[in-house]
Order: C-alpha cells, then sequence, then structure tokens
C-alpha cells in the first residue's frame, strides 16, 4: 500500500484524528484494512516500547539494572532471541557487558576495536548481517564454545544527544525472518532515549566505585597502622590485598639488602615458614629487578611461569599479577605476588587498586621495620647494660631516675623499687650530693663529667669507691633527654695497686702507691725493654691442639715472669706468645742494663730446663729469641677512661722487638743494642753480630749476642770460636775476603753450627765474586720488622 508510510508518519507526528482514521479505513479494501491495522498495531508496539524505555531509564542509577531492563527491551522490541549491551570503557579502551542473556556472565570485556562490536563502535555504524558465517567479521569460536547457534546480527551504536558514541547494542537471531531495516530504526530510536541515562549511570558507578576504593583504602590504611610488629604487618597486608582483588592467594616477598634475596615469612594457602631465593629469579624477581608490573592472564601460556611449583603442592595458578612496592623514596623494597582473581583475569583496574595499596602498605612497613629495629636496639642495649660489670643508671631531663641495671643496684646496694622512680637528689642525698651536682653540670655543659676515685655513702654498708662519669643523653633534634651515669666499682683495691700489681713485684707497687700517681701521669726517662718470643709458635700450636698449647702457655709464662720479677723488671704486656718487659721504669735502678742481660741469660737457662722437663714428657721443646734495648721512652698510663695500663713507648721499644726478630737471622738466642752493650758493667761472654740499620731508621745500630747461657754442649769450643771470630770480623770489614773466608771458615771447624760465621763465610764468598763499590760500609740492612 503507497500510502502506508505517510499514514504512520502522520501517525507519529500525531497529527490523524480519530475522524481521519474511520475515514481512511472506509476507503480501504478488506485486505488493505488488515494490513493496515497491522502496520498501526506496529507502530503502536514499538511506541509503547519508547515511552517504557523514557519510564524505565529514568528511575535508577544503577548501571546493572539499566542494562538488565535495557537488554529486555530491545529483545523483545527487535522478536529477537538474545541481546548484549556494551558500555565503552574510556579508561581501558574496552567494550564491556555485564549481563548477556544465555551464558550468563558476570562481566565481558575485549578492545573496542574488535569484532563485530568493535567495528560498529570504531565506525559509529549500524550493520544488518542477514547470516553470520558469511561475514568475516564473525567469531565462530564463540559458538563452538557455547553451543549456541547464531544466524543474523542486528548492530547499532549507542549515541548521546551531542553524536557521542559509548557503546554498542548487539541483536542475535530474529525468531522470523531477518533483521530489516525498522528493526534498526526502532533500535536506534531506544538506544537514543537511554543513551543519556546510561551515561549518567556509568558516571555514577565510576564514582561510586572510586568513593568505595577510597573508604577501602581508608579502612585498610587504618588497620595497618594499628599493627607495628613486621611479621604480623606482612600477613595481615596479604590478607587484605587478596580480599581486595578477590584473589585466591597472596604472597608479599620483602629484600633483604644483607643477603641480596627476597623473602617471605607467609605465604596464604601453604604451611607458615620462610622462603627465601636470589632476588633476581623467578617472576618475583623479575619485577624486582625491573620495577615492571607482570600481569599474567594465563599462567602456563607464559615461559616465565615455573610449574614445578604447582606440581610439588598440587596447586593450579591460572593467573598472576605481580608488582613492585615502593617506599616514599620511590625504592622497590619488596614485591607482591597475587594469584589466581575469582572472576577472571586480573584487570588494570586490579593493577591500579593494587598499586594504591601498596603506597599505602610500603608506609606500614617502613614504620614497623622502624620499630623492630628500636626494640632490637632496645633489648641490645638492655642485655648490653645488663652483661656489665660496671653500674649504669639514667636520669630523665627532671632529674628522675629511669632505668638502673643489676650491676648498679648491686654497687649502690638498693633494690630496684628504692632507685627506679626516684629523684636523684632524693636517692643521693647527704655526702652523696656531689654526685647530683656532675649530673646537673653534665646536662647543663652538654658533656661528661667524670669523677675519680669518688666514695659514695651507702646507707647502712660500708663506703664505695668508686671512678663515676656523667654524660649528657640529647635526642634526635638535639634537646635535653637526661644523663647517663656509670660506676666503676674500685672498692677492693685501689685503682693503682689493682693495675700494676698484675705486671710489677708488689714492692714496686707498693712504692708507686707512696709516690702517688704522678709516676703514671706520663714522663720521658731512660729504661731497657726486653721482647722475647716463641720461635716457630704458629706451627707449633697446631701440632699440639689448643689445651695442651694453653697449658704449655701458662707454665712458661710462669716461669719467665718470676725471672723477670727477681730483677725488678716490670711485666708490660703479653703478646700472644711474646712478653714484654721493661727495667727502669717507672723506677730507675742504675744498674737496669744488667739487670736485663741477666734476666734474658737466667730466662735460656730455664728454658733449657723447660725443655728438658717437656722432652721426659714425651713433649715437644720450644725455642725463644730475646732482644733487648736501652733508650729514652715514654712512659706512663695509655688507653682510655675505661680501660689504661701502664706501658713504654718510643724507638728503644720498636728497637727490641727488631732484634728478637733478627736472632733468627744469626741463629742467635739473645741480641742487644749498642745502647745497652755500652751500659753494661758486668763481665759477659758476648761477640759484636752484626752492624744492621732497621726499617725506617738511617742510623747503623751495632748488635751484640750475648753467650753467657751456653754450656759445652750447646756451644763447643765457645772460648776458641770467639777468638778466631774477633779476628775474622775484623778482616771482613776490612774488606779483606780471602782472609776473612779462611778465619771464619776455621770457626765452623770448631763449631759447625755457628750460623753467625756460616753467615759471614757465606758474604765473604759472595763479596770476592762481587765485590762492593767505594761506598760498602759494612751495614746490613734490614727490610722487615
Amino acid at each position: 500500500m503507497e500510502f502506508t508510510s505517510e499514514i504512520i508518519s502522520r501517525l507519529f507526528g500525531h497529527r490523524l484524528q480519530q475522524d481521519d482514521i474511520r475515514r481512511i479505513l472506509g476507503l480501504l479494501s478488506s485486505e488493505d484494512r488488515e494490513e493496515f491495522l497491522e502496520k498501526i498495531s506496529d507502530v503502536v508496539t514499538k511506541l509503547t516500547a519508547l515511552l517504557e524505555v523514557a519510564n524505565r531509564v529514568s528511575d535508577t542509577l544503577s548501571l546493572d539494572t539499566l542494562l538488565g531492563r535495557m537488554i529486555e527491551i530491545t529483545t523483545e522490541v527487535t522478536n529477537a532471541d538474545r541481546s548484549t549491551l556494551f558500555l565503552n570503557d574510556a579508561r581501558t579502551k574496552e567494550l564491556f557487558a555485564r549481563v548477556a542473556q544465555g551464558d550468563l556472565t558476570s562481566e565481558i570485556r575485549f578492545p573496542n576495536h574488535l569484532g563485530i562490536a568493535g567495528g560498529v563502535f570504531t565506525s559509529a555504524e549500524a550493520v544488518i548481517i542477514p547470516d553470520a558465517y558469511a561475514d568475516p567479521r564473525f567469531n565462530q569460536a564463540i559458538d563452538k564454545k557455547t553451543g549456541y547457534r547464531t544466524r543474523n546480527i542486528l548492530c547499532a551504536p549507542i549515541r548521546t544527544r551531542d553524536g557521542q558514541t559509548i557503546g554498542v547494542t548487539q541483536i542475535l537471531n530474529k525468531k522470523s525472518g531477518d533483521f530489516n531495516q525498522d528493526d534498526l530504526s526502532m533500535l536506534e530510536a531506544i538506544t537514543a532515549q537511554a543513551a543519556s541515562a546510561l551515561l549518567n549511570a556509568q558516571l555514577h558507578e565510576q564514582v561510586m566505585r572510586a568513593r568505595e576504593e577510597e573508604n577501602l583504602l581508608l579502612e585498610v590504611t587504618t588497620a595497618l597502622s594499628s599493627e607495628l610488629r613486621l611479621l604480623p604487618l606482612l600477613g595481615k597486608i596479604m590478607e587484605t590485598t587478596k580480599d581486595l582483588l578477590n584473589a585466591d592467594r597472596c604472597t608479599l616477598f620483602m629484600h633483604d639488602e644483607k643477603t641480596g634475596e627476597l623473602w617471605s615469612q607467609v605465604a596464604q594457602g601453604l604451611e607458615s615458614r620462610e622462603i627465601r631465593f636470589p632476588a633476581h629469579l623467578g617472576i618475583a624477581g623479575s619485577v624486582f629487578t625491573s620495577g615492571e608490573t607482570i600481569n599474567i592472564p594465563d599462567a602456563y601460556a607464559d615461559d616465565r611461569f615455573n610449574p614445578d611449583v604447582d606440581k610439588r603442592t598440587g596447586y593450579r595458578t591460572r593467573s598472576i599479577l605481580c608488582q613492585p612496592v615502593r617506599n616514599k623514596n620511590g625504592k622497590i623494597i619488596g614485591v607482591t605476588q597475587v594469584l589466581n582473581r575469582q572472576d577472571g583475569p586480573f584487570t588494570e583496574t586490579d593493577e591500579r587498586r593494587l598499586r594504591a595499596f601498596s603506597s599505602q602498605a610500603s608506609i606500614a612497613i617502613e614504620n614497623a621495620k622502624l620499630f623492630d629495629e628500636v626494640l632490637t636496639m632496645k633489648n641490645y642495649n638492655e642485655s648490653m647494660l645488663e652483661s656489665m660489670s660496671n653500674g649504669v643508671f639514667s636520669v630523665d631531663a627532671d632529674l628522675c631516675i629511669v632505668k638502673a641495671n643489676s650491676a648498679a643496684l648491686r654497687i649502690l646496694q638498693a633494690g630496684e623499687a628504692d632507685l627506679v622512680g626516684v629523684r636523684a637528689g632524693e636517692f643521693f642525698t647527704g655526702d652523696n650530693g656531689w654526685l647530683v651536682e656532675s649530673v646537673e653540670q653534665a646536662m647543663k655543659s652538654l658533656s661528661p663529667v667524670v669523677t675519680m676515685d669518688a666514695e659514695i655513702r651507702v646507707e647502712g654498708g660500708e663506703g664505695v669507691s668508686a671512678n663515676v662519669t656523667a654524660a649528657p643523653l640529647l635526642g634526635a633534634n638535639g634537646g635535653q633527654m637526661g644523663a647517663l651515669v656509670l660506676l666503676e666499682d674500685i672498692t677492693r683495691e685501689k685503682r693503682i695497686k689493682g693495675t700494676m700489681a698484675r705486671y710489677m713485684t708488689r714492692e714496686v707497687a707498693e712504692k708507686l702507691l707512696e709516690t702517688g700517681e704522678d709516676a703514671l701521669g706520663g714522663q720521658a726517662q731512660e729504661a731497657t725493654i726486653l721482647f722475647s718470643d716463641i720461635r716457630s709458635f704458629t706451627t707449633l700450636s697446631e701440632r699440639m691442639g689448643p689445651q695442651a698449647t694453653v697449658a704449655m702457655l701458662n707454665d712458661y709464662f710462669s716461669i719467665m715472669v718470676d725471672i723477670i720479677f727477681r730483677y725488678e723488671g716490670i711485666l708490660d704486656k703479653y703478646i700472644g706468645d711474646a712478653i714484654m718487659a721493661v727495667f727502669g721504669a717507672p723506677f730507675a735502678s742504675g744498674e737496669d742494663p744488667d739487670r736485663a742481660v741477666r734476666a734474658a741469660v737466667d730466662m735460656m737457662r730455664a728454658l733449657r730446663r723447660f725443655n728438658t722437663e717437656r722432652q721426659g714428657a714425651g713433649l715437644e721443646k720450644i725455642d725463644i729469641g730475646i732482644g733487648i734495648s736501652t733508650d729514652e721512652v715514654l712512659s706512663g698510663n695509655i688507653g682510655s677512661l675505661k680501660r689504661m695500663d701502664y706501658t713504654v713507648i718510643g724507638d728503644g721499644v720498636n728497637l727490641a722487638s727488631r732484634l728478637e726478630g733478627a736472632n733468627k737471622m744469626y741463629g742467635s738466642h739473645i741480641l742487644v743494642s749498642e745502647m745497652t752493650f755500652g751500659k753494661l758493667t758486668g763481665g759477659y761472654p758476648c761477640r759484636e753480630i752484626d752492624l744492621i740499620r732497621v726499617k725506617g731508621k738511617t742510623k747503623p745500630v751495632a748488635v751484640y749476642e750475648i753467650l753467657g747461657y751456653h754450656d759445652e754442649e750447646s756451644f763447643p769450643g765457645l772460648p776458641d770460636v770467639l777468638e778466631v771470630y774477633t779476628e775474622a770480623l775484623g778482616c771482613y770489614r776490612c774488606g779483606d775476603w780471602a782472609k776473612g773466608a779462611g778465619l771464619f771458615g776455621e770457626a765452623l771447624r770448631i763449631n759447625p753450627s755457628d750460623k753467625a760465621c756460616r753467615l759471614y763465610k757465606d758474604r765473604c764468598d759472595f763479596f770476592m765474586s762481587n765485590p762492593p763499590g767505594d761506598g760498602w760500609d759494612g751495614v746490613c740492612v734490614m727490610e722487615t720488622k
């Protein structure tokens, strides 16, 4: 009927009156009248649908509700089997649908340029496809997967009034016939009617989602801030991340800078244990190293995934989201790895949520680390204070005693309740008021105040002698926090006697007490230094074992120190297996070089007896070397406030040590410097051994070997050897190499084991073949210490 379209057009324009309809019906044949009424009915149905759209989209802002209503309306109006409404996500550039009739899914997403829907969205042009399988854009795999058969398709863009395309409506399988232009016109009219409502609902959902995420992050941040212990915090972060992303498992790996490893104490779904691996391995290691997020929708399709882990645990990993955790300075401190989102792969929204949450969690982690460090330091300090033999207590800025270790309670003979929490001025009263004044002075001057050998009156007991140090305590900003007081109990024996009795005889110590502290304050004086050392001690101790070595040293030191004390020397120190002794300090005797040499001779004789006893017991014998030098040295108490020792320093000390080591070269046991030799008043079998120039010095020193401890067995023909040796050494010094070599050879025939004669004969033989220059002075340079 040619005028049908015009009539319908007028009807839509509301220009037909009831009389017009009657008049038109009267002009039509019965056959045309039926067709006309059918057209009118169809138009009314579509007009009703438009009115229903207007009504049903105006009363809700819920996008899910609106999508469901639109799908129902479009499916019914087009007389189709299925329909899907896709909206565009401008942030991810994806088309998504919340509801699809048939195989329901909560959300479908794909790039907004793919497939038939993507093509319609991109071109903003509707399409009518009468045969889906004949169109190359149709993906037949979807039908194969679902078992549904798609015949024809109507797909139209959703436009707002200003022409913006916000989505696509796709209708499948018209129940009778194919989709036509009328269906398309009706679909476009419906979507145009609902476009604004859809856009508003989408914006409303985005706002509500952002608000929910903000509220969730606020709640999570509040919850995390209440936990200061690191391990429980990590567990809480993993549990929250799992819930936040609707995932199955979550593991937070922290970076251990000391070992270069990633570690996790708690893994969701696994037993609680520590996991460690190098920070560059696996997916987590790759994220930590690169600082880039990894989002794997199908773990088994990714080469970076190791399926052996699943085989061992029986767990099936589907999807993985792995993201670095950075601190406020942007430094990567760990990695969060989330597995198996329960409703599909992880999305960009999940990445954004995890990134935002990780930023908040990193602050809590840093705070927890700091708390752990502070707690560890606190426990360390308290343990250290408790292990100290010296008393320590602290006061706050108001001079109230805050903390005291066990030693302080013992020294002050007080209980913790008597001391802690009490003002210092209330506990230290009367004669003890000086201690409070020292604390106040330290806090005022911001520098330690030291009181040596002070007397503290203890109620109900004897006085306590102590060295007291009051030091100020400053906060991070330099503010006054209080003071720390150190009590060194010296009650049992006074400082001088207690210190000096360890390395000098009782008579010398008592004389020093009578003299006073001036002798310890530092003075330059002439003294004779003796060094002795056991030969090849390292090798010997390895053969003997630790217990036998300690037993041997204790016996050896006891014998040698008794000899040193017998000649009024003082024991300066033990240096491993070596002994350093001083003769003439702090008080000179006028014969200190002789005393040192006589002590050395007796030490060698005592060593012979010591070795005889050891060999009788089936033990190895030992050998020693002794070096002696006389020079001006600096003596006094040297060290720190907490530990001071009486000692001597100077060139004479260094030379004695070098001479002790030089014994190895000459095969000797006692070497003395020319300064010592020149001050000897007694007669000792000896010989000049060499002119040496030690390292660091330019002036050569004559060195003499003391031979008074030898007998015929230890040195056969000693007098004859000395006579020949003296003449031979004169030839050597004059450059008469041939005669000198002959004489040294004659001495060796008397005592073939005389290493000094062997050394000089070798020198003469060498110089005969390689004469030295005119500048030769006969000095031997010692390159080593």
